[in-house]
């Protein structure tokens, strides 16, 4: 099994930064990718920000320029760095490792962020 463990939420104000990270353990194989879902109240879960194994990113248009996802391979972790953070950020995010082989998907407990003033 793979354990998922989520840190770095919190409350901030507009326009401030928060950055979480996720550390990964458990049976890890090499070929998976890491990212961050997020799910706000009365919303579906919808991605934040997806990284490969060799690197390669994607992300939301609404994070786009605001976020950054990396990763530490040999550690198993990722991070999302969050500047400029927005009200309509605030919700649950949630870790997510996608095995690329078996199509397998793992999730962290996930983590409150709340952008409010």
């Amino acid at each position: 099994q793979v354990q998922l463990v989520e840190s770095g939420g919190g409350l901030v104000q507009p326009g401030g930064s928060l950055r979480l990270s996720c550390a990964a353990s458990g049976s890890i194989f090499n070929y998976y990718n890491m990212g961050w879902y997020r799910q706000a109240p009365g919303k579906q879960r919808e991605l934040v920000a997806t990284i490969t194994r060799a690197g390669s990113t994607n992300y939301a248009d609404s994070v786009k320029g605001r976020f950054t996802i990396s990763r530490d391979n040999a550690k198993n972790t990722v991070w999302l760095q969050m500047n400029n953070l927005k009200p309509e950020d605030t919700a649950v995010y949630y870790c997510n490792l996608r095995n690329v082989i078996t199509m397998s998907d793992y999730w962290g407990q996930g983590t409150q962020v709340t952008v409010s003033s």
